[in-house]
């Protein structure tokens, strides 16, 4: 069974005034040069899931500027035995709308439809920077089997942003807190077990699988001193308990919001923090290619693949086993790079398009490798 784009439309999103790409479910390669407007392709197809996309940006910030008349991305999608037409889009001055199969719908039912998973630059120094960009990462992977996690993870932080306001207010009233701390204890048992249970599809499709990429071990760990409770009545006491603490801090300092994914390099036993750059960057891959994998067996298809700048940091042993591992997963893998050399292994297994800007406007043509 099959998770593929075959029709994409961009309409004054980002640099692309309107960019239309009809597919076949290869692989996809967008080459050309640095500007051009491959990421935002890249971009735009990530707003095809719940969420703020790959780059993380202000929806206000994807509006092509200087008609700054907001932006849309439109979609046919093929989900296993059903296709869907999928639409998301900004007006100036409003906020994000999304409809599939004509009817409006949450940005959470996109998930339910669409899996898909990115791997970008920003990326490539994940294990060797703060704990918040790993818990993301996590997350994305997390949502990919289970789409309800994205309103666990929004409802956790909407309940403990307000805690966190009183906590900086000074207040000490126990009754202020007692309801949100019920909020997030709720919200937190299902964030941990469902990040745990993504841990172990993880591990499992690692297992299992050949592969020229190197095995991650993978683990949840609290700040030092912190016990994480996974019963909702237990959790509920932590944050009571935690409250002198954190009314001096001013901020929660217990819950899932702490947790740090690590990650040790099997075969040597060494960290991936203390990996050389390749090593870290093969660890990426490994993962994302675990989590398809993954996928593949729970969902019925692998996921949307999202690689931007995927050669960087790659060998060309490794770029060519990447390349065979995609196809032999039967994922659509969307791939950017700067020149089309880069993806010379791929050949025709996948479609190739040149990206160019030409004064201020960004273009896509279909080439032959």
């Amino acid at each position: 069974m099959t998770l593929a784009l075959r029709e994409l439309t961009l309409s004054h999103f980002r640099s692309h005034k309107l960019a239309r790409l009809s597919l076949d479910g290869r692989p996809v390669v967008l080459h050309g040069q640095n500007g051009a407007g491959k990421t935002n392709i890249l971009e735009a197809i990530s707003m095809l899931s719940p969420g703020r996309g790959l780059r993380r940006a202000a929806l206000d910030e994807m509006i092509r500027k200087p008609e700054a008349v907001g932006w849309k991305i439109s979609a046919v999608l093929q989900s296993l035995h059903q296709v869907h037409e999928v639409e998301t889009w900004l007006e100036a001055g409003s906020s994000r709308q999304v409809r599939i199969d004509g009817k409006a719908a949450a940005q959470v039912a996109l998930g339910r439809i669409a899996r898909i998973v990115w791997l970008v630059p920003v990326m490539d120094r994940l294990w060797v920077e703060g704990a918040e960009g790993r818990r993301r990462f996590l997350d994305r992977m997390t949502m990919s089997f289970e789409p309800g996690h994205a309103d666990a993870v929004l409802t956790y932080e909407k309940a403990m942003r307000e805690r966190n306001r009183l906590l900086k207010d000074g207040q000490r009233d126990g009754h202020w807190y007692a309801a949100l701390e019920a909020q997030m204890a709720q919200a937190g048992v299902a964030i941990i077990a469902n990040r745990k249970r993504a841990l172990e599809q993880l591990l499992a499709a690692q297992a299992e699988a050949e592969t020229a990429f190197p095995t991650a071990e993978l683990s949840l760990v609290q700040p030092e001193g912190a016990d994480l409770s996974e019963e909702q009545d237990a959790l509920a006491d932590d944050f009571a308990e935690s409250r002198p603490r954190d009314l001096l801090a001013g901020r929660t300092l217990v819950g899932p919001h702490r947790s740090d994914l690590a990650a040790v390099y099997a075969a040597k036993g060494v960290p991936a923090r203390d990996c050389s750059t390749g090593e870290q960057k093969a660890l990426l891959v490994s993962l994302i290619l675990a989590n398809g994998r993954a996928l593949a067996r729970d969902f019925g298809a692998p996921p949307i693949l999202l690689l931007d700048e995927v050669a960087a940091h790659l060998d060309a042993r490794r770029r060519a086993a990447l390349y065979d591992e995609i196809c032999a997963l039967g994922a659509q893998a969307f791939m950017t790079g700067t020149g089309p050399e880069l993806f010379d292994e791929l050949g025709a297994r996948a479609a190739h398009f040149e990206v160019k800007e030409t004064n201020g406007i960004s273009e896509i043509h279909e080439v032959q490798p």
